[in-house]
C-alpha cells in the first residue's frame, strides 16, 4: 500500500525521477524519461503494479518498518535513511547519478552498528503495472552472481548486486546481513531491449560524482538570506524537474495524485506548461541560474517553432505537441482516486495568460543580461500580433477549466502584461514595432479589465467579467504591475480573498468549487488549499505593508513541507495532509519568490 504523499522523497537524474517512501519502498519510477510508462506504479495501485522495497527484514504481519530518520545529504538529491532495529542500525543511501549512459537508480546499504538482516524485494512491472516482464539471469565475467534482466517489448531493466538473488512469486529477492562498516550496493539500469547490456555500474564512484555535481550546482546560488535552506531545497527540486537534454521543465514527476482523496481531480503533470516553466525560469534567474534560463529559452523557441499563432499551453519535455489523454483502467488509483490519467487533454485549450507569462520570462531574461536571441524578440512581437486580435475573447483561464469559456480577469491582466513587456522591449531600442499602436492596446486592455472585471460595491476584482465569484489568481494584479500595491482596488481584492477564499490557517483556495456540484471548472467535488495561491497572498500582504502578517503566513506554509522540504500542489485542511502531484514546481517557485520578497523587507523571524 502506498504511503501518504508527504511520506515520499524525490531522487532523480534530470531526466526522470523516483519517489521513495519512508519504509524504503520505491513506488514510482518512469524509465527512461519523466513521461515514459512507469516501471514501478505501486503509488497508483498495489504492490502488484511494481515496486522496489529495500530495508530491514520484518515479519509479514508487521509490515515494513519506517525509517527512524532520513535526510538529504547536505545540499544534494542524495537520500539517506536510517533504521534503528533491535539488532542494530543500518543506513541506505538512494540516488540517481546525473546521466552519462544508461539511467540508473543506485541503493547502497551500509551497516552502522550491530548485525542487521536485510531484504531487497524487486517487482518490475512495465507499462504502468500492466506488463509482467521476462526476468532471467545473464552470465557476465564481471558479475560472479550473474546479472538479472527484466525484458518486455522495447524495455529492459538490469539489476546488479554482489549478493545472491532469487526469484519467487514473480519478484526478485535478496536476503543478506550487514555489519558495521560493510556496504552492499544494488543498481537497476534501463536499456532499450534491442541494445547490448548496459555497462557494469560503479556505485561508489557514481555516489562521489553525484555529490560533487550537486555541490557545484548549489554553489552558483546567489541567495544568502535567512530562508536559505528552504530556498536551496526548492531550487534543487526545480533542477530535478528539468529535463536536461532539452531544458524543458515538468510541472511534477507524477500523474494522478489526487487533489481530493477519492475524487476525480487527477491529472498528468509530467509535461512542460509554459506558465509553470516561465515562472520557474524567473526564480532561477533571480537566484543566479542563467544556464537553466538559456536552456529553457532555447526549448521554448524550438517548441513554438514557426507557429506562434497556435501556441499551446503545454508541450512534451522535448517539445511534443500531441499529449492525448487516456485512462489506465487497470490501476485502482492512489487511495482509490480514479481515474488514473496519462496525457493531458488541456494541451489544446485557449489560455490567454500564457502569453503574458512567456513575455514576462523573456523580458526578465533580457533585463538580467542573458545573451540576446533575435528569434526570441521576434517571437515576442508575433505573440502580441496574435493577442491584438484575440485578447477580447473568452478562454479556459489559468486553472484549465473544463466548463464553458469565460472572460477571466487574470487572463486579461496577463494579456496586458504581454503587451506591456513588449512595449518596453521596443522602447529599449532592441526591436522595432508599432509602439504607439501597442501603447494604445495596452491602455485598452487595462481599461476593459477595470471597467468589466471590478465590482465597485464590494471593492474587489472578480473571477470573470460579470461574475460575483473571487479567484486567487487576482492576487497577481500588483505583482505583475497592473496596479500599484497601494491602489484601493488592490487592497480591497486582497482583503476579499482573505475573507472568502481562505480556510483554517489562512491558506487560500483557488476559487469556490461549490461542493459536490459542478461549478466553474466543470468538475464535481472539492479540492484542498492551493499552496501557490497561499504564497501569493503572503507576497501581496508584504507588498501592501502588512509584512508581519506576511511572515506569519509564510512560515505556516513552510511548516506544511514534509521532513525533506518538499511540497505537493495542495494542502487538505480537513485531513491535514498534502494532496495533488508531488513534488510540485508551482508550489516551490512562489515559495522562493516570497522568501526573496520577505528578505528584502527584512520581515523574518529570529
Amino acid at each position: 500500500m502506498a504511503g501518504r504523499i508527504e511520506d515520499y522523497a524525490l531522487i532523480g537524474d534530470m531526466q526522470t525521477a523516483a519517489l521513495v517512501c519512508r519504509d524504503g519502498t520505491a513506488d514510482w519510477l518512469c524509465l527512461p524519461r519523466f513521461d515514459s510508462p512507469a516501471v514501478f506504479a505501486g503509488l497508483l495501485g498495489t504492490d502488484e503494479h511494481g515496486y522496489w522495497r529495500l530495508g530491514p527484514s520484518y515479519a509479514p504481519e508487521d509490515g515494513p518498518p519506517a525509517a527512524t530518520r532520513r535526510r538529504y545529504r547536505g545540499d544534494s538529491l542524495i537520500l539517506e535513511s536510517e533504521w534503528d532495529t533491535p539488532r542494530g542500525t543500518v543506513r541506505i543511501t538512494d540516488f540517481m547519478p546525473p546521466r552519462d549512459g544508461a539511467p540508473q537508480l543506485i541503493r547502497i546499504v551500509e551497516g552502522v552498528s550491530g548485525r542487521v538482516p536485510m531484504r531487497s524485494a524487486l517487482r518490475m512491472r512495465f507499462s504502468y503495472g500492466w506488463v509482467v516482464p521476462w526476468v532471467h539471469k545473464v552470465t557476465d565475467p564481471q558479475a560472479p552472481e550473474g546479472r538479472v534482466v527484466a525484458v518486455a517489448g522495447p524495455d529492459s531493466v538490469w539489476l546488479d548486486t554482489e549478493v545472491p538473488t532469487y526469484g519467487q512469486d514473480l519478484t526478485t529477492y535478496a536476503d543478506f546481513t550487514v555489519s558495521p562498516g560493510e556496504r552492499v550496493a544494488f543498481t537497476i539500469s534501463w536499456q532499450a531491449s534491442h541494445h547490448h547490456a548496459p555497462a557494469m555500474p560503479e556505485p561508489e564512484a557514481a555516489l562521489e560524482a553525484t555529490e560533487q555535481f550537486w555541490q557545484d550546482w548549489v554553489g552558483q546560488c546567489t541567495y544568502h538570506g535567512p530562508y536559505r535552506d528552504a530556498v536551496v531545497r526548492s531550487l534543487i527540486t526545480l533542477k530535478a524537474l528539468t529535463y536536461g537534454p532539452t531544458g524543458g521543465i515538468v510541472a511534477a514527476p507524477t500523474t494522478s495524485l489526487p487533489e481530493e482523496i477519492g475524487g476525480v481531480r487527477n491529472w498528468d503533470y509530467r509535461f512542460t506548461w509554459l506558465r509553470d516553466a516561465a515562472i520557474t525560469l524567473s526564480s532561477l534567474l533571480r537566484t543566479g541560474y542563467r544556464e537553466e534560463a538559456r536552456a529553457w529559452r532555447e526549448w521554448l523557441l524550438r517548441a513554438v517553432a514557426g507557429d506562434p499563432e497556435n501556441l499551446q499551453i503545454m508541450y512534451g519535455i522535448a517539445g511534443e505537441r500531441e499529449l492525448g489523454e487516456t485512462d489506465l483502467t487497470w490501476l485502482p488509483g492512489y487511495e482509490g482516486s480514479t481515474p488514473v490519467r496519462v496525457g493531458n487533454g488541456a494541451a489544446h485549450q485557449m489560455q490567454l495568460d500564457v502569453y503574458g507569462e512567456v513575455s514576462e520570462a523573456l523580458h526578465l531574461a533580457h533585463m538580467t543580461g542573458l545573451s540576446r536571441n533575435d528569434y526570441a524578440s521576434l517571437l515576442q512581437l508575433k505573440l502580441i500580433q496574435y493577442l491584438e486580435d484575440h485578447w477580447h475573447e473568452p478562454d479556459e483561464g489559468i486553472w484549465e477549466v473544463r466548463g464553458p469559456r469565460r472572460h477571466f480577469v487574470h487572463s486579461k491582466v496577463m494579456a496586458w502584461v504581454a503587451v506591456d513587456r513588449t512595449v518596453k522591449l521596443i522602447e529599449s531600442g532592441e526591436v522595432d514595432g508599432p509602439l504607439e499602436r501597442w501603447r494604445d492596446l495596452r491602455e485598452d486592455i487595462h481599461r476593459d479589465v477595470c471597467d468589466k472585471g471590478y465590482d465597485k460595491e464590494r471593492n474587489t476584482f472578480t473571477q470573470s467579467y460579470g461574475s460575483k465569484e473571487l479567484d486567487a489568481s487576482l492576487l497577481m494584479i500588483p505583482q505583475v504591475g497592473f496596479l500599484p500595491p497601494d491602489d484601493k482596488r488592490v487592497i480591497g481584492t486582497i482583503e476579499a480573498i482573505q475573507r472568502e477564499l481562505t480556510v483554517d490557517g489562512g491558506f487560500v483556495l483557488r476559487y469556490p468549487t461549490q461542493g459536490a456540484e459542478e461549478g466553474v471548472d466543470g468538475l464535481p467535488g472539492d479540492e484542498g488549499a492551493f499552496l501557490a495561491c497561499s504564497f501569493w497572498l503572503a507576497d501581496d500582504l508584504a507588498m501592501i505593508g502588512r509584512v508581519d502578517e506576511a511572515r506569519v503566513l509564510f512560515e505556516k506554509l513552510l511548516s506544511l513541507r514534509n521532513d525533506l522540504g518538499l511540497l505537493a500542489e495542495e494542502w487538505d485542511p480537513r485531513l491535514q495532509r498534502q494532496v495533488g502531484n508531488f513534488p510540485q514546481a508551482f508550489s516551490h517557485v512562489p515559495m522562493i519568490d516570497t522568501a526573496l520578497r520577505l528578505t528584502a523587507c527584512g520581515a523574518y523571524g529570529g
